[in-house]
């Protein structure tokens, strides 16, 4: 529809220079205007003649009379005033060969925008802390920071995805402490994450026990201690001063880290381009430190170093502990910092939970303050909680579910329905797992971001209603249509009925879609329109035939009107980082 709405701007415009005088308004003002009707009886297009009153001196009835008999073209069937407002309906058979050819002419980059060609965006998302399981809390920084990174791609941005691991920390003195008492190596070897989980678990509820343990029958007030917890801080303050053995040992944990996380990032058919963390920055981030001591914006407070943020209505952002170690701020600063040398960034964005919005916040403000001119260029992409039937997901305490097991369920579920299809074993397996985990994402990606949710693992993987496998299973029709009566057909002149013409506006609705989404970086708007785009082709398989159609014209509209929802769907489903499988 963005096609039609410039192209009936440009009439407008060109109406208005004709009857009331040129250089009034340009046909980008007028586009902005134009409105859907909340009626399709109303037309598809509506320009409210109010908001020209004032610059053309002419009452909405007026300026509506004058335009309505000003405006004609083949794509437009009727142009009519209502009570101040244009109304503007299309012709059905001339707006969809026009729109289907665009897609057969631009196929793949149908509905890209192209404005981020010769520019570069990064990309900060999934991001897991090393030694610990990728939960069902991961999902939401994975998938929706990918499918930005997809969506930026398509709009022809150059994208560096970076997973910004958590590899440093004191959770790694408590960790080296954990594998020194219980730990062996065969066990983690075989077991993986799952098992540096369980010391990490079992550290955890000792030192727990230990502080509870030091402050019974003692006077209230009395501060907690644990020998454990003060061997787990010994054991990161060798690390941090280059013991070889705690370094050997961390290395290690983040290679069976990463080994287990390659697995679901391969699933989700995801590739980073950098999996630098923060241990990448600890030398990094002194220069940045000394840089807003030298300008006079770092204060002591109670021996601590801070930025004072009050003028912003911000609480003071922490840049250096009381013993000198530094915090996330510092090294997310000194990562931008470097990122944007290394990359030469348009814009710099950061998939996280939205509890880190005021982080956020701080360090963007601090990094202003430091007189970086590309401050405006970072941007924070927050998302909702997960919670698991009401309950929050907590690593120490073990109140997970893993995404390999989520997976996997799905996966399992899928694979007892295709076998009864298909005695092929490896087709099935691989029907199963593009549809069982395109059934996780997709039931994610439906949510507006910032929606918190209350995961419910029945819910999502059911296979009924507006759901991933129906898209993907709406897909293999398309597939199967053309399978059987080919793809090389072109819009013909027959007169298109009703189901038609809502198929092809709707995928005249893709373009807008993109724009719509990549504002807001919000996937759920592909989401939605992939089942917009479900349900009206739906609706025309099920009242229009394709095959067995006698007027062989109409017959070959129908057939490109099929091909063009193959394909659209095809690049939606892409965009929302799920596969397109052409059987199920």
């Amino acid at each position: 529809m963005l096609t039609l709405k410039n192209k009936v701007a440009s009439l407008i415009a060109g109406a208005i220079a004709d009857n009331f005088g040129s250089d009034i308004l340009t046909a980008a003002e007028l586009a902005a205007m134009l409105e859907y009707p909340p009626d399709k009886a109303m037309g598809d297009l509506a320009l409210p003649c109010f908001k020209l009153s004032r610059s053309l001196r002419r009452s909405p009835v007026q300026i509506a009379d004058t335009l309505a008999g000003a405006i004609s073209d083949s794509e437009l069937s009727e142009v009519a005033a209502v009570n101040g407002y244009l109304n503007i309906k299309t012709e059905p058979t001339s707006f969809a060969k026009r729109v289907v050819s665009d897609i057969q002419s631009q196929a793949d980059s149908y509905g890209s925008p192209h404005t981020g060609e010769g520019k570069t965006v990064v990309l900060d998302y999934s991001s897991p802390n090393v030694a610990k399981p990728f939960h069902i809390g991961h999902l939401g920084t994975t998938v929706i920071g990918h499918s930005l990174k997809l969506l930026h791609e398509f709009a022809g941005y150059k994208c560096v995805g970076i997973n910004y691991l958590g590899d440093w920390g004191t959770q790694f003195g408590k960790l080296i402490v954990a594998y020194k008492l219980w730990g062996d190596r065969s066990t983690i070897e075989k077991g993986g994450v799952d098992e540096l989980v369980k010391l990490y678990v079992k550290i955890n509820n000792e030192i727990k026990a230990e502080e509870d343990t030091s402050v019974q029958d003692k006077p209230e007030g009395t501060p907690k201690h644990s020998e454990l917890g003060d061997a787990s801080r010994k054991e990161f303050s060798k690390l941090e001063q280059g013991d070889e053995e705690n370094l050997a040992l961390w290395r290690w944990f983040v290679d069976v880290s990463l080994e287990e996380y390659q697995k679901t990032y391969k699933l989700l058919g995801i590739e980073f381009d950098s999996y630098k963390g923060e241990s990448f920055y600890t030398d990094k981030m002194p220069a940045q430190v000394e840089k807003l001591r030298n300008m006079g914006l770092l204060e002591i407070d109670d021996g601590a170093s801070i930025v004072n943020l009050d003028k912003w209505n911000m609480p003071v952002c922490l840049i250096l502990k009381r013993d000198g170690s530094t915090l996330y701020p510092t090294r997310d600063i000194a990562a931008a910092v470097y990122r944007k040398g290394e990359y030469g960034f348009d814009k710099a964005i950061y998939v996280t939970s939205a509890a880190q919005s005021l982080h956020f916040a701080q360090w963007f403000k601090v990094v202003e303050l430091m007189g970086y001119d590309w401050y405006d260029k970072l941007v924070h992409v927050p998302y909702g909680t997960v919670s698991i039937n009401g309950a929050k997901l907590a690593t120490r305490t073990g109140n997970v579910i893993l995404l390999k097991d989520l997976f996997s369920e799905a996966i399992a579920r899928v694979m007892e329905i295709a076998k009864e299809k298909n005695p092929d074993e490896e087709q099935c397996r691989r029907i199963a797992e593009s549809v069982g985990v395109g059934a996780i994402v997709f039931y994610y990606l439906s949510n507006n971001r910032m929606r918190d949710i209350n995961f419910m693992m029945e819910d999502a993987l059911s296979f009924d209603g507006n759901t991933g496998p129906y898209a993907q299973y709406t897909y293999a029709r398309t597939c199967s249509v053309l399978e059987k009566v080919g793809r090389d057909a072109a819009m013909t002149d027959a007169p298109l009925g009703e189901h038609e013409s809502a198929l092809a506006k709707t995928l005249a609705a893709f373009p807008e879609r993109i724009i719509q989404a990549l504002a807001d970086y919000e996937p759920s708007v592909v989401t939605r329109y992939i089942l917009d785009l479900c349900a009206a082709f739906n609706r025309f398989y099920h009242e229009c035939s394709i095959a067995n159609c006698e007027n062989n014209d109409l017959k070959q509209s129908r057939i490109a009107l099929t091909a063009a929802t193959n394909q659209v769907l095809k690049t939606a489903l892409h965009l929302i980082c799920m596969q397109s499988p052409e059987k199920i």
